[in-house]
């Protein structure tokens, strides 16, 4: 073989090489887009989920809110907030539970929890109710618990900081959490 015979065949695989990287250059590039328009599936499929099970909870809120706005009777459904709040046992106040919190628990709205408060309760406001709730909460952790410190007492209650607890016990029932214990304590 000459050496232009050899540079020839050279040439001719050079060649072929070339197209093959072609090729795969332009597989690659058509795979690449491929996975990028899969991920933007994907990435819509995800957003659609997350669609989906926001306006499933939205419904059965709205759903729940409907059942208890057909409740036309206010003591049916002052006797439900009692069965749902008062009566649960797992049921725990916390700092953060408020009117707009018992409203949503209970499926009504703001305006309508106010009406009922306003009207048919001997507190005047949710926020009332609310407070009265955590200070009979702290007064049974007072008489069960006698261990816990006050700021526990506090805090199981639901009341934010021990000096709120200490003014919602003294507004109620004339005495702090301290005197209250030492007054259960003397009766022992």
């Amino acid at each position: 073989m000459t050496k232009t015979d050899d540079i020839q065949r050279l040439e001719a695989e050079n060649a072929a090489l070339r197209a093959e990287v072609e090729r795969l250059t332009s597989e690659m590039l058509r795979l690449v887009g491929r996975n990028l328009d899969l991920s933007e599936q994907l990435e819509e499929f995800v957003e659609l989920r997350r669609r989906t099970e926001v306006a499933r909870d939205l419904l059965a809120a709205n759903a729940e809110r409907q059942r208890n706005a057909d409740l036309q009777d206010d003591a049916q459904l002052m006797a439900l907030i009692e069965l749902k709040v008062e009566n649960a046992d797992e049921f725990r106040l916390t700092p953060e539970f408020d009117a707009t919190a018992l409203a949503r628990l209970m499926g009504v709205s703001r305006e309508r929890l106010n009406r009922l408060f306003r009207h048919q309760t001997i507190y005047r406001t949710p926020e009332a109710y609310i407070d009265n709730l955590r200070v009979l909460r702290a007064m049974r952790l007072l008489r069960e618990k006698p261990h816990y410190n006050i700021a526990v007492v506090s805090d199981e209650a639901g009341f934010g900081n021990v000096r709120t607890l200490q003014r919602r016990m003294q507004d109620a029932i004339g005495m702090t959490p301290v005197e209250y214990r030492l007054m259960l304590t003397q009766d022992q």
